[in-house]
């Protein structure tokens, strides 16, 4: 099975309501949506994040095309691996993995898209097979105000979630009451995990953890910046509760470096850090040899990438049953199927042939418009 042609289309994606973090407020985002067309008539399809510089994605996977034509759809790593080394590694730019991992990860799902759907599998069986029946996702609070962040929890918390996950780093004074409001609102027994999205240096940090300790955290999530695998490694030291890793870790290697120094308890990874599913199993894989979990990232998606996100977990077998996904955010999703509302915080491991989901063609027209017009406005 060739690829004979890759459509790119951009799209923006509203939120249902303002989404409130340490970096500030987004009502939206942009993705870009990525269809490979074969020669047997099947078409691949995956997304692109694309929250910012979306010209730049749209031409690295305009430049990536002629590559891709002629290709095998099956030779997914060797593909990858050549699309970086032409587009990045030997223009001297080897430190632009991050970059090519958010621009290739949509294109690699819609490899794997197609291939499942070539051979009328799911992707998790083409890549071992699950070892999980179902994934458990922490309940994402919403809101501003620690009042809504706690009504937020009470309902996340009566829909049968066992793990409470809040944003933090907005300021000592309105973390503190966040965590109270939220420890008040769903009681001793759910376990409860705060992200600080980079926003403590480390004197910050040691203080915030101390005060942030009688709320009972599991754990707190990249308390300080990203740069510095060292600032992680000594608040883990020092903490005395869980420290997970996030924007710190996009690659293997990354996963590799947390690991042999003992600077994390836990990875949050994703897909599209990673650089789509063959790398995120890579990264797990280490993970896993440390002895350490892993839990999925979600970013601003839609449900293509809980969809893929999905079918990669159901084959780590140090998967944490606390994981973040996105999609339930936006105001409108671009697939029509499966329902990816939570039962009891879980969802079940896909069956459908690929990625396992039906596309919306409405809804992508509408997003498309939506992205024509803010880009002319």
């Amino acid at each position: 099975m060739k690829i004979t042609d890759i459509e790119i289309t951009p799209l923006n994606i509203p939120f249902k309501q303002p989404y409130f973090w340490a970096r500030g407020v987004k009502q939206g985002t942009n993705i870009v949506l990525v269809r490979v067309q074969t020669d047997e008539g099947i078409t691949g399809v995956g997304e692109s994040m694309a929250p910012h510089a979306v010209e730049s994605v749209i031409a690295t996977l305009e430049a990536a095309r002629p590559e891709c034509v002629g290709q095998s759809a099956f030779d997914i790593a060797r593909l990858l691996e050549t699309l970086y080394t032409l587009n990045f590694a030997r223009t001297g730019n080897c430190s632009a993995r991050r970059f090519a991992a958010l621009v290739f990860a949509g294109l690699e799902m819609a490899l794997w898209d197609a291939v499942g759907k070539a051979v009328g599998r799911p992707v998790h069986q083409l890549l071992g097979g699950a070892v999980h029946d179902r994934i458990g996702y922490f309940g994402f609070l919403q809101g501003e105000t620690p009042e809504e962040l706690a009504a937020d929890a009470r309902a996340m918390a009566a829909d049968g979630h066992r793990v409470i996950y809040v944003k933090i780093g907005r300021g000592a004074d309105i973390d503190l009451a966040i965590a109270r409001a939220v420890r008040e609102a769903i009681g001793d027994k759910l376990r409860l995990r705060f992200d600080a999205n980079e926003s403590w240096d480390l004197l910050t940090a040691t203080r915030m953890i101390a005060a942030l300790a009688p709320y009972h955290p599991e754990f707190i999530e990249q308390p300080t910046r990203s740069e510095s695998l060292a600032a992680l490694e000594q608040v883990k030291r020092s903490a005395g509760i869980g420290i997970a890793a996030d924007q710190l870790v996009f690659t293997p290697e990354d996963v590799y470096d947390v690991c042999r120094h003992q600077a994390a308890d836990l990875i949050v990874l994703g897909l599209h850090e990673t650089g789509g599913l063959v790398r995120f199993r890579a990264a797990a894989a280490i993970a896993a040899a440390a002895g350490v979990n892993v839990c999925l990232h979600g970013v601003w998606e839609t449900g293509i990438t809980t969809c893929a996100s999905n079918q990669v977990a159901a084959t780590v077998p140090n998967l944490d049953d606390g994981n973040q996904y996105m999609n339930h955010l936006i105001a409108e999703d671009i697939i029509s199927a499966p329902d990816l509302r939570l039962d009891a915080g879980q969802l079940p491991v896909s069956e459908l042939p690929g990625l396992g989901f039906e596309l919306d063609e409405d809804a992508i027209g509408r997003a498309a418009e939506r992205y024509r017009a803010l880009g002319s406005a």
